[in-house]
């Protein structure tokens, strides 16, 4: 079982910046693969990001390839959302999951979070 609660949401000018934290408990973090979804209305989730149990292996989506970075601090059992260079089109809701395997598939996670809201200004 794998509880996720994330933070770090809120409201930025295009170009900025904002890093989303994801707090994972559970004994089972270190094992797992996480990833990042987004959510804007009237659209159907969509992956964003993800990193195997390890850190060692990372995958993005095309839109935010050079722009945002996922990691993982296993002493923290958290996973981060690095976004740069932020554009109106990212403004969703994102969501942290936990999955067995690394995937860009929404129906391979078993743990999600509550997500967290991210508005870009232009």
């Amino acid at each position: 079982q794998v509880q996720l609660v994330e933070s770090g949401g809120g409201l930025v000018q295009a170009g900025g910046s904002l890093r989303l934290s994801c707090a994972a408990s559970g004994r089972t973090f270190s094992s797992v693969a996480m990833g990042w979804f987004r959510q804007a209305p009237g659209k159907e989730r969509e992956f964003v990001a993800a990193i195997n149990w390890s850190g060692g292996r990372t995958n993005y989506a095309d839109s935010v390839k050079g722009r945002f970075t996922i990691s993982r601090d296993a002493a923290k059992n958290t996973v981060y959302l690095q976004m740069n260079s932020l554009k109106p089109e990212d403004t969703a809701v994102y969501y942290c999951a936990a999955a067995p395997r690394s995937s860009s598939y929404t129906g391979r996670y078993d743990y999600w979070g509550q997500g967290t809201q991210v508005t870009v200004s232009s």
